[in-house]
This record gives structure tokens, C-alpha cells and sequence, in this order.
């Protein structure tokens, strides 16, 4: 039997969804799947394409992971879209002029920017605000602009106007209609934005059109005249005024296309021809509806793949009849929401409208004469949008005035998450509902199991909140004053949503009082912390001093060093498992005697130098680099050390090779960021001389192979490690250790060690045992690709500084004299060593006085 090929045109978002679809249920395991993409990238989220323009960069939005089309050997043709399919031969011919044949083709062809027909509208200067090249282009273009008009008041022009005004530009708005967002607000509400947008500096034309974009000469923009007969003096056009389906490449095949656009579809994302399905903006659904938002785009996608898999043996959805139209966003600033009948349109409905034109509020819900919500619109306070639209269809348990009063103006509507019916719709972009969030027990489970919180976030919270009252997980005690969710969930959303910057983060997910600020020094380092242990997995440097990330760093982190109680710094190089030669053993001691350093054999099986000003530090690595040594990390919250004894080799007693396997095992998880430090062991027979069982994760040899403990740890509240398995093959250990750590850093609180953190969750060992050992929760093997992608991508910290004459430019006492020394670090001898000069408290008497 032949391998039956699957052929995707086109990846966008939709596209990467039905991708992760068919890998979900088996499907690339037995079909062949090619994609054809017209863009030169993979996959991005379109939805945060305005990011950019705060930071994040083109890699920063991607969707897909980065071995997730060699995973399922997926074939992806980027910047090759296909020009022509013949139904007959059932082949697909790109541009390139290759041809494959299908046995199943999925149009995933999206939409295209509607350019108004005037005159003018080719002209230099003149863009569209849809991808990732057009953002680079208008970025460019805007650097000798001085002002920007943007037709079209809808969504993405308004995203459209931000960027202009983030660019520098003086902005003008557009609108044929007579308000901004005409789709989506009422009258009341897009009086409340426009008030808020213009306060912002933009000035706003609504009720009229566009006539002619102006030239100059050289055929390059100088202006647009209006319907109204005014004009305007601008230097870039942005046209953002609604999109159209993009299907010319089924209409040259013969397929059954809209009136107004759209490849007609049934109720399974079929098209007239049985062998071709289309999904996304591209379809015009079962219900007359071309729907443009990505969430119904979405569960097209989820219905083909359903579908697919039913052919081999998996149960059919119920099919795509129709979506949610919801949208929750927030607009240069401004929460916009707006759900079910929006408009009330429906016959007898009753509108309840709070507005407060100075603070930019309106808030309006739609009912009818039993109270039922229809629908609603909220302006300037979008709070309650994840309350009210899954209520959306019932009587609420309070009455609808209560619910659009602000706090402090009537009486509290006290109602939670948990007065939801079970069958409200808590994600939209994944269809799931409150009784499917409730039957798990964690928030990874949930994202695991049903998709919810990985699209674009905003129901993250209230499914914390469904799990804290529904008794199957922790409340959320919000992580300081910027952020409300704790750091396992924060770890969550990065991890999920691949949010790869701190402001990103805070500006997304932040209180909403700390949104745009710069947050705190609880929450800085934990973010910091949180990315650099995702780095491989976001595709990012994981260098903790590159670019945002030096900000975001405790001092330690700062200098790559631990400072000391007179200001000076520690050098710690790594010594895998406590075995040194002794060439290296000479170095350390050339170094810490031609710097004068204070020499220190450690209870970790290393050496550290103390007493080494900032400036000296490169100086010092470069020295201990250029003989082999590699960064101790004993600055960071990451892995110490892994001590051990001689083992089989030496001892007499010993049944394994304790001093090999704690090599590889520090070698393997240095650098590891974590929630606090980590420390191990290894022992080669059951006497213990390595302490394994005071570590966090100690590892002790026996006959038939390794038992493996964890939670362990010294210090003030000692606490000896449990047994997690026992008789372990090495390669058995090791993927057990990948899959403790990494599930230690995906659900711990901010500094807490393994061995509190073992006490605190839910089900203790057993829990952990069952997650990393049994695989419950079906992580284990995403467990073990993160830990992959740590031990591929990692990087000596020190060598990637002492090689780049920019990062060196940091190591200085004062930055306005960098080449001046801190004279306030000083030293005295002691012990034919030096220690720090500390200057104590010294009591003076006044003359005549008595000296105490």
C-alpha cells in the first residue's frame, strides 16, 4: 500500500495549526506531507505582527518550533507558492516549476489586502500592513518620513496607525464609516475610542473616503484628497481597509467560488471536489460566512485534520458550522472587546450602557426581556470579557446592570469563574470548555490535553481561576506586584505563547497597573531566568547578557561572577566531578598567584579565587579559558556542581564508576537555569562518601546499576533525599534526571529548591513519580526535548564574553572612567593569603566624654 501525500497550500497560522493537527493524531506518521508557502519564512503569529515594532524580532514570532517539521517530516517549500493545480492528474505546480502529486489537498491560501481603486495607490510611498516584509518596508520607508495617514479605522489599521505614531510619525486615521472598529463597537463604543485616540495625539477622519493619493514628480507620495473635498499632507500611505479571500488559485482550478469570494465549502471543509478541502480565510464556510479571525480559522483546520485521521481508525468531529466572532484586544493601548450580538440585533433586545466619557469607558450589554446576555461591547475596561462571553446565551446570576458598574458604584457582582455553566465556550481559539478545563488537574495539563491558553492567551487567567475553585489546583498567588500568575504559570505562557522578552511578557500578561513599566526586582531575574532555561526551545540566545536580558539580571549574573562582602568577585571554573589534572591544577595557581587572589578548595570539589576586582575579571577567563576551564555558574541559579568519590576505579568498595558518570552528568546539565541553584552527587557503592543523598538530585551505585534520589539538600533545614527509582542503566538514568529537572523548573516557585518544592506539590513523590517516571501527563518527551535542546545549544558563558570586545566593555568600576580601579576594594595578608580590608563601625567620644 502506497503512502497517500497530503499538500498544504500555504503557512500561515492556520496552516501551522493543521499541521500540528495531523502530527497530533498520528497522521504524519503514515501520510507524506508537503507545504508550499509563499512568504520566505515559516509560520508566524500574524495576530502580534504590531510586536515587531516593540522589540520582537521576525524569529521572535514564529510559530513553529524548530525540529517540529523534521520531527514529522513535514516538507516545507518556502518563498514557492503553487501557481497551478490539475484536479485531473490531482498534481499541484509551484513557481519554481515543481509538481507533486496529492492525494489530499488543503488550501490554506489566507486573504490579501483590499486596496481602495483610486488614483495614486501604486505610488512610492504607498504600502500594505499584512506581513512581516511589509512591516520591514514601512520601517524602512518611515526613516525619511515625517507623516504617516493609514485608510482604514478597522483592527489592523488601527495596529497600522500605532506603529506610524511608535515610528515617529505624526498619524492620521482614515475611516469611511462614521465611527473607528464599525464591525465590532456600536456608535457609543467608537465614540469612547476616538476620544482615547485622539488624546494619544492621532487625529482621526471618520465618514469619509479616500479620492486620490497625490504625487510629486517622481510618481512618490505627497498627499491624499478626501470625499469631503479636504486633503492631506502626508509622506506615507498605509492602506488597511479590509482584506479579501484569496482564491484565484481555485478559481483557475475549476472549484465552486462565493459571489463576493471565498471557496465554498461544506460543513467538512470540502470543496466541490472531494480530493481538495480549504481552510481559513481563504473558505467561504457551510454558513455563507469568509470569516477572518484566526480562532475559527482554527477549528477549520482542527476538522480537516479530524477527518483525515477518521480515515485511519480516529473518530470524526462533528464538522465546522459556523464560529465565535468574539474579540478581545487591546488598540494603541485601549482594551477593546466585543461578543455575541453586539449590535443587538436581535428583535425586542434591551441595551444596558455604562459610559464614562472622561476616563475613555463605555460599556454596553445586550440582553432581552429575561435577562438573557446576547452580547456586549466594552471600551477603556475589557476586565470582565473572559466572565461575560462564556455567559453569552444564559441569564447571568446577577442582574446586567451590576455587571457594567465599576467597582465602588453599585453593589459588587459577586460571581467567579466557577458560576459558569460547564459548557461555556473559556478558549475560543480551541473551542474548550469550562467542563473539559475542569477534568484537569494542572494548567499544563490543560494546555497538554485540550489546547487551551496556547493560542492567544487571554483565558490563561480564568482557567487559573476555574482550577484554584474547582479544588484541582493552586490558587494564584501572582508572583509580586507586576504580575498575577505565579512562576510556574508565567514559565507556561512564555513557554506556550514563546514570548522571548521581558517587556513582551509584562505588557501581555502584567498587571495591568504595570503594564509599560519596568517592573521590579522580584519579577525581573525570575523572567530572566524563565527564557534563558527556554532559550533553545524559543530560539533565542541564551546568553544571559545579550541585549534586554543584561537588564534583567540580579548582580551576581550581571558580572558573571559572585560579588563578595567588599565589593570584589569570585572566580569559580567548573571542575566536572571533582577530577583535575595537573596542568590545570599549575594554571589555577599561576593565575590566583600573578592576581593576587585568595585560594579556596571547596566542600564542592572546586577551587575557588577570591578578591578579583570587576575590571580584572575578563582579564582572569581569559586566562582559565584559553587552558580549558568553562564557567562554574556559581553565580547563577543553575547547576553547581556534581561531586563524587573515586568509585570502582580506586576504591576497593566500589561497584560503578561514580567519578564518569558525575562528569557526564555535569557536563550535561551545566549551565541549566532553574528556579534556584542544584547541586549532586555521585557515589560509587552504598557507603556514600559523595553525600548524594543531601543533594538535589544524588545518584548512588549499586550492583545492578543506579538508584536515583532527589529533593535532597544541607544547609540550615537539612533534608535527605527520597528514592525516585532504583537499578537504573545509565541511559535510564540520565533520561530520568533530563525529566526530574525539567519538570522541576516548569512547575517550581520563584528561589524554591527541589526539596521544598518536592514538599509543596500536590501528590509529593508519588506525583513526581508518576509525571517523570510513569508518564501520567504524557510530558515525558516533551520533557526530554527541552532538555535536548539545553545540552545542544549550550555555550560557555565566559568564552562567548572574553571573545567579543562589546560584552567586555561592561567589566568596569565606573563607567565614566572605565579604566580607573575601585580603590575601595582593598586587602590585607593573612595566612600568607589576603583578605578583604573592611572598614568596621568605629564610636568617637567627644572631648571630655566617657569612652565606652
Amino acid at each position: 500500500m502506497s503512502t497517500p501525500t497530503i499538500v498544504v497550500v500555504g503557512h500561515g497560522m492556520v496552516g501551522q495549526r493543521f499541521l500540528e493537527a495531523l502530527a497530533e493524531r498520528g497522521v504524519t506518521a503514515r501520510a507524506r506531507v508537503v507545504v508550499f508557502a509563499e512568504e520566505p519564512r515559516p509560520a508566524y503569529d500574524r495576530v502580534r505582527l504590531t510586536s515587531y515594532f516593540s522589540g520582537r524580532t521576525p524569529d521572535e514570532l514564529t510559530l513553529v518550533e524548530p525540529d517540529f517539521l523534521a520531527r514529522h517530516g513535514i516538507e516545507l517549500r518556502l518563498g514557492d507558492p503553487v501557481e497551478a493545480i490539475d484536479r485531473a492528474a490531482r498534481t499541484v505546480t509551484s513557481r519554481a516549476g515543481h509538481t507533486v502529486g496529492y492525494d489530499t489537498l488543503v488550501l490554506a491560501t489566507g486573504s490579501y489586502p483590499f486596496v481602495p481603486p483610486v488614483p495614486g495607490k501604486d505610488a512610492t510611498g504607498c504600502f500594505v500592513y499584512r506581513t512581516i516584509e511589509d512591516l520591514l518596508a514601512i520601517e524602512e520607508y518611515a526613516m525619511t518620513a515625517r507623516t504617516g495617514a493609514v485608510v482604514g479605522g478597522g483592527l489592523l489599521g488601527l495596529e497600522a496607525a500605532g506603529a506610524l505614531k511608535g515610528l515617529g510619525l505624526t498619524t492620521h486615521i482614515v475611516e469611511f464609516a462614521p465611527r473607528l472598529m464599525p464591525v465590532q463597537i456600536d456608535e457609543g463604543g467608537g465614540a469612547a475610542l476616538l476620544r482615547t485616540i485622539e488624546s494619544m495625539g492621532l487625529t482621526v477622519h471618520t465618514g469619509v473616503g479616500t479620492q486620490e493619493v497625490t504625487t510629486d514628480a517622481d510618481g512618490t507620495v505627497t498627499g491624499m484628497a478626501l470625499s469631503d473635498g479636504s486633503s492631506l499632507d502626508t509622506d506615507l500611505v498605509v492602506f488597511s481597509a479590509g482584506v479579501r479571500p484569496r482564491d484565484q488559485l481555485a478559481r483557475d482550478a475549476g472549484l465552486t467560488v462565493g459571489e463576493r469570494g471565498g471557496v465554498a465549502v461544506d460543513a467538512r471543509c470540502r470543496t466541490s471536489d472531494p480530493a481538495v478541502f480549504a481552510i481559513g480565510e481563504c473558505a467561504l464556510a457551510s454558513d455563507g460566512r469568509v470569516y477572518g479571525l484566526v480562532a475559527p480559522g482554527y477549528e477549520m483546520a482542527t476538522t480537516v485534520a479530524d477527518l483525515l485521521a477518521a480515515d485511519g481508525g480516529r473518530p470524526d468531529s462533528g464538522g465546522f458550522t459556523g464560529a465565535d466572532l468574539s474579540t478581545k484586544l487591546k488598540l494603541l493601548g485601549v482594551d477593546v472587546a466585543s461578543f455575541g450580538d453586539a449590535h443587538g440585533a436581535a428583535p425586542g433586545c434591551l441595551d444596558v450602557v455604562y459610559s464614562d466619557p472622561q476616563a475613555g469607558v463605555y460599556k454596553k450589554l445586550v440582553v432581552d426581556e429575561a435577562g438573557t446576555l446576547l452580547g456586549g461591547v466594552l471600551v477603556g475596561d475589557a476586565d470582565t470579557y473572559g466572565m461575560l462571553r462564556p455567559l453569552t446565551g444564559s441569564v447571568p446570576p446577577v442582574p446586567a446592570a451590576q455587571l457594567v458598574l465599576p467597582a465602588g458604584l453599585g453593589a459588587p457582582a459577586a460571581m467567579g469563574p466557577e458560576s459558569l455553566p460547564d459548557e461555556a465556550v473559556i478558549c475560543s481559539c480551541h473551542n474548550v470548555s469550562k467542563g473539559a478545563i475542569c477534568a484537569c488537574s494542572s494548567l499544563p495539563e490543560v494546555k497538554k490535553c485540550t489546547k487551551a491558553g496556547t493560542g492567544c492567551g487571554s483565558c490563561v487567567k480564568v482557567i487559573g481561576q476555574l482550577l484554584a475553585a474547582s479544588g484541582n489546583g493552586p490558587a494564584d498567588k501572582g508572583l509580586c506586584g507586576c504580575f498575577p500568575y505565579t512562576r510556574a504559570e508565567l514559565y507556561e505562557i512564555v513557554r506556550t505563547l514563546r514570548v522571548t522578552s521581558y517587556a513582551t511578557l509584562l505588557d501581555s500578561h502584567g498587571r495591568e497597573r504595570a503594564r509599560g513599566g519596568d517592573g521590579c526586582e522580584i519579577c525581573k531575574p525570575v523572567v530572566a531566568s524563565v527564557i534563558a532555561s527556554l532559550a533553545p526551545a524559543l530560539g533565542v540566545s541564551g546568553y544571559v547578557l545579550d541585549g534586554e536580558q543584561a537588564a534583567l539580571q540580579d548582580t551576581n549574573d550581571h558580572f558573571l561572577a559572585n560579588i563578595q562582602r567588599n565589593g570584589s568577585y569570585s572566580i569559580v571554573p567548573r571542575i566536572p566531578g571533582g577530577e583535575i589534572t595537573p596542568e590545570k591544577l599549575i594554571v589555577i595557581g599561576e593565575v590566583a598567584r600573578d592576581f593576587g587572589l585568595y585560594t579556596k578548595i571547596t566542600g564542592g570539589q572546586r577551587i575557588d579565587l577570591f578578591g578579583a576586582r570587576v575590571d580584572q575579571l575578563p582579564l582572569i577567563w581569559t586566562r582559565l579559558v584559553d587552558a580549558g576551564f568553562e564557567s562554574g555558574h556559581a553565580y547563577g541559579k543553575s547547576l553547581r556542581t556534581v561531586k563524587s568519590c573515586v568509585g570502582q576505579t580506586w576504591c576497593r568498595y566500589g561497584v560503578q564508576d561514580s567519578v564518569k558518570m558525575a562528569i557526564g552528568l555535569e557536563l550535561r546539565y551545566r549551565g541549566l537555569r532553574s528556579p534556584h541553584k542544584l547541586k549532586s552527587a555521585v557515589s560509587g557503592c552504598a557507603r556514600e562518601c559523595a553525600e548524594a543523598r543531601g543533594k538535589d538530585f544524588g545518584v548512588i551505585a549499586t550492583a545492578n546499576g543506579w538508584n536515583l534520589y532527589v529533593g535532597g539538600n544541607g544547609g540550615a533545614d537539612p533534608r535527605h533525599a527520597d528514592l525516585l527509582a532504583q537499578d537504573l542503566s545509565d541511559a535510564e538514568l540520565v533520561r530520568l534526571i533530563d525529566r526530574f529537572l525539567m519538570f522541576y523548573i516548569r512547575t517550581a516557585d520563584r528561589l524554591e529548591r527541589t526539596a521544598a518544592w518536592l514538599e509543596r506539590i500536590e501528590g509529593g513523590l508519588g506525583h513526581v513519580r508518576d509525571v517523570v517516571v510513569h508518564d501520567s501527563l504524557g510530558l515525558c518527551a516533551e520533557l526530554e526535548r527541552l532538555m535536548a535542546g539545553h545540552v545542544a545549544g549550550y555555550r560557555d558563558e565566559w568564552a562567548e564574553t572574553v571573545n567579543d570586545p562589546e560584552r567586555l566593555s561592561r567589566f568596569v568600576s565606573f563607567v565614566n572612567a572605565p579604566d580607573t580601579p575601585d580603590p575601595s576594594v582593598r586587602f590585607v595578608p593573612e595566612r600568607d593569603q589576603v583578605k578583604p580590608d573592611l572598614t568596621f563601625l568605629t564610636l568617637t567620644t567627644r572631648e571630655g566624654a566617657n569612652a565606652r
